[in-house]
């Protein structure tokens, strides 16, 4: 074992502890800056609960049942110290319990997101790796594709699939979703098309950057120093490119699931999905506050928890990263 591993596994703790801390001040911050601005934009929200009808009195009253007339600093400690403890609050317009909202709509976002990126993941670095490595025909074939996945709207796309395979052809379901514990072919048959809508743009950004990272990794010096020892370019590949192209590629995959939480508020639309993403619109649009955050602090606290495992996967792969 090299000296400059062993500094990295020595290292491997103080780079998570890091990692966790920062995520807290993140998750804090981004609670506290959503909170305040939601607040700032609701102030007809006891009207919208009671409707046009109700008197001023009664929208009053309601205001101070919701407690929109206390300090805006002590309503954030108050739901705060309420949600580290993963009671997230009642719908103020249907009573409904938050975390048991989330907890049912959740699995159906994951579900999605996460086949996309398992997918789009090995796709992008197959083709990435085979278009840095070979070149010509390939190469240029690979960034044609890449093209044409990042300009096609998803939303587009999404159309297309449901118009041709679920209507036309009736090959999977055009809308709905069936729960992986219910059917597991029907739940396959209902993200089929979700996640193909979204792998387009997912394997166009990952395969370029993995492109990249492979054309910059053969042509270091140490590559060509194995070269002239006679090791077999399959192994160069393999083990050299492969590795050093890897931290690139997860880095891209990473945002690209980030990106992924967002992009799947139309999809969901679109294929009829009751995630999270559908559950933010139709909360946000009524200005329900305790369902718009914690739907906030979920997507906040998956973006945490993605963004450290690829920081560990990083550091596993370039021990260098533990100590910078």
């Amino acid at each position: 074992m090299t000296h400059e591993r062993k500094r990295g596994q020595a290292a491997m703790p103080a780079f998570l502890l890091k990692r966790v801390l920062a995520g807290v001040v993140l998750l804090i911050a981004v609670s506290f800056l959503a909170f305040v601005l939601l607040n700032l934009s609701s102030s007809n929200v006891a009207r919208g609960i009671l409707g046009q009808n109700a008197t001023a009195e009664q929208v009053d009253l309601k205001a101070q049942q919701l407690g929109l007339d206390r300090p805006i600093l002590f309503r954030y400690a108050e739901w705060a110290l309420g949600a580290a403890r993963g009671d997230l609050g009642t719908s103020w317009f249907t009573n409904e319990s938050i975390t048991g909202a989330i907890s049912n709509r959740l699995p159906v976002t994951l579900s999605v997101v996460i086949s996309v990126t398992i997918i789009s993941g090995l796709i992008a670095f197959a083709l990435g790796i085979a278009a840095g490595v070979r070149r010509g025909a390939l190469d240029r074939t690979v960034q044609v594709l890449s093209i044409l996945g990042f300009a096609l709207p998803g939303f587009l796309v999404a159309l297309l699939l449901v118009f041709v395979f679920g209507i036309q052809l009736g090959w999977v379901p055009a809308t709905g979703y069936v729960p992986v514990d219910v059917s597991f072919a029907g739940w396959v048959s209902t993200i089929t098309l979700p996640v193909i809508a979204l792998s387009l743009a997912a394997i166009a950004g990952v395969a370029q950057q993995v492109r990249s990272a492979a054309i910059d990794t053969l042509n270091k010096d140490f590559i060509r120093t194995l070269r002239s020892r006679g090791l077999p370019e399959r192994r160069i590949i393999l083990r050299h490119v492969v590795k050093n192209s890897a931290s690139a590629g997860l880095t891209v995959l990473a945002i690209q699931f980030v990106a992924l939480l967002g992009g799947t508020v139309v999809i969901e639309q679109v294929f009829a999905l009751p995630g999270i993403g559908s559950y933010a619109v139709s909360e946000t649009s009524r200005g329900d506050l305790p369902a718009v955050m914690g739907v906030v602090i979920v997507a906040v606290i998956i973006v945490v928890i993605v963004n450290l495992l690829v920081d560990i996967g990083v550091g596993w792969l370039n021990p260098k990263g533990r100590l910078s």
